[in-house]
């Protein structure tokens, strides 16, 4: 929630009214500045070059953002690597599971050393 602008107040706010827990917002500031640069650092680390089956799969939800309520997708991208071990290759936060997403994704993957998939995993969408 941090990393998406929303206030440590209204984290607090959140956290106090879904889940009974009370958290001063300087607590949370601590934990999202110890958090944020391990996930970024793990988000952008270098893969193998192959990867003989990828998942690629979306979970929508519904968000409050803004006083609106809004559908979101968490997009996940499975890798099982040439020993057969899985391996989570990144995550990410979007608005709708289109075409040009899929491709920022695919591109990023790239980016971080894949050069070949054998088989990509989908599903009907």
């Amino acid at each position: 929630m941090y990393a998406k602008g929303i206030t440590t107040r209204d984290i607090q706010e959140h956290l106090k009214d879904h889940y009974g827990v009370d958290v001063s917002p300087s607590m949370i500031s601590q934990i999202t500045d110890r958090i944020l640069p391990i996930a970024s650092d793990w988000q952008a680390r270098p893969l193998q070059e192959n990867y003989p089956i990828v998942f690629f799969d979306a979970i929508h939800y519904k968000v409050m953002e803004n006083g609106k309520i809004i559908s979101k997708a968490a997009y996940t991208a499975l890798g099982i690597d040439l020993t057969g071990k899985k391996e989570v290759l990144g995550l990410w936060v979007g608005e709708n599971e289109g075409a040009h997403f899929w491709l920022t994704i695919m591109n990023e993957l790239k980016n971080r050393g894949i050069k070949d998939i054998l088989i990509a995993c989908v599903d009907e969408g």
